[in-house]
């Protein structure tokens, strides 16, 4: 069976989003990824995406979609794996589909730990980590209008 250029050219984007978001919210990442091994050793060894956005707090303007990076890494490093799905708890997901991420070696989840500490808060809007000049991921992008800068919110 052939492959459709068209899912190469799919997966190169996918990973140049992935790269573009370890850079610029390396930060909400980082503790994502400590919080999810965290929860799995204090566990049953299990976490998902529903763990991870519990634990870390997003500024405004961070858009928690960010997130969805965290497993990937540590899926690739053998340190977990993907088990399932269950229901997302959280109301704002209205109970859609999460995978669940299963610890396949303490040891190295313990040794990531202890390798990748948290990284301080990004301090000053200048140095172009902090959650002001993380809100918009690509120069040619814009913000969207909320219901009250419309008017709409009166």
């Amino acid at each position: 069976m052939m492959s459709c250029p068209c899912i190469a050219e799919g997966e190169a984007l996918k990973a140049d989003l992935l790269a573009l978001l370890e850079t610029r919210r390396q930060v909400y990442i980082r503790r994502g990824r400590r919080a999810m091994l965290s929860a799995m050793l204090a566990g049953d060894g299990r976490a998902t995406a529903d763990d991870v956005r519990a634990a870390v707090e997003l500024p405004p303007g961070i858009d928690p979609r960010c997130l969805g990076t965290v497993p990937g890494v540590l899926a690739y490093a053998k340190i977990i794996r993907a088990t399932g799905f269950v229901r997302s708890a959280r109301p704002e997901r209205h109970a859609s589909w999460l995978q669940v991420w299963e610890l396949i070696d303490r040891a190295a989840a313990e040794r990531w730990l202890a390798d990748h500490p948290d990284l301080p808060d990004p301090a000053n809007a200048d140095q172009g980590n902090s959650p002001r000049r993380q809100g918009i991921l690509f120069d040619h992008q814009t913000t969207t209008p909320t219901a009250c800068t419309v008017g709409a919110g009166k």
